[in-house]
């Protein structure tokens, strides 16, 4: 078995780890579930080194990874969610997020074309305040550390804030993206009755003149 397969067996790894996670929040093990947590966090860091460091990258790799990353968060938000320690707030306005952003994606790529869609800046950090703050919140119930309540709250609403401006941003992307290809699609008939314009024009020019 060639090594340049390790990082999809770590993400595959992680994904497997998801399970004993919400296990362990269910039964209210939090200290086992921050563990399983934090190696998961670690084997992300791990399978992306690796793969850019020896360019294993795969296709595979490149749907699963990010896949597992988002699985993962939102078991651990749903299920703290479910425990009264986050608010249904935040889970409904994360989820109608990537609702709104899968769905819009999904449509432009069958109505109107591929369409790359890469993580923007406000999104960025709309994923690291959400790690951060799962993890504050099993630290906290874990009793591994007592993050204050102002702390945690203020957390929540900006995660709920950036969810709300990443989602609109991606929307705006979206409607940008269209107007510049349908713009592109309406010159190219254009471009094309000037080709022929111009073809017929010089079959027809004076002999004479040649």
């Amino acid at each position: 078995m060639s090594l340049s397969v390790l990082p999809n067996i770590i993400t595959i790894m992680r994904i497997i780890l998801i399970i004993p996670f919400a296990y362990y929040v269910m039964i209210e093990q939090y200290a086992l579930a921050l563990v399983i947590f934090l190696i998961a966090g670690l084997s992300d860091g791990l399978d992306g080194l690796l793969a850019k460091r020896f360019r294993w990258q795969s296709r595979f790799g490149s749907i699963t990874d990010p896949l597992a990353d988002k699985l993962l968060l939102l078991v651990a938000l749903l299920l703290l969610v479910v425990k009264g320690h986050i608010s249904w707030t935040l889970f409904w306005v994360s989820t109608a997020r990537d609702v709104i952003i899968v769905g819009g994606a999904t449509s432009y790529h069958y109505f109107v074309g591929p369409y790359e869609m890469r993580p923007s800046l406000i999104s960025k950090w709309n994923t690291a305040l959400l790690i951060l703050l799962v993890l504050l919140v099993l630290l906290t119930v874990a009793d591994w550390y007592s993050a204050p309540d102002m702390l945690l709250q203020g957390l929540e609403i900006t995660v709920i804030l950036t969810c709300i401006i990443s989602g609109l941003h991606y929307i705006w992307l979206g409607v940008v993206n269209y107007k510049v290809v349908k713009n592109e699609k309406q010159a190219l008939p254009e471009s094309g009755n000037d080709a022929v314009k111009d073809k017929t024009e010089t079959n027809h020019t004076d002999p004479g003149q040649q």
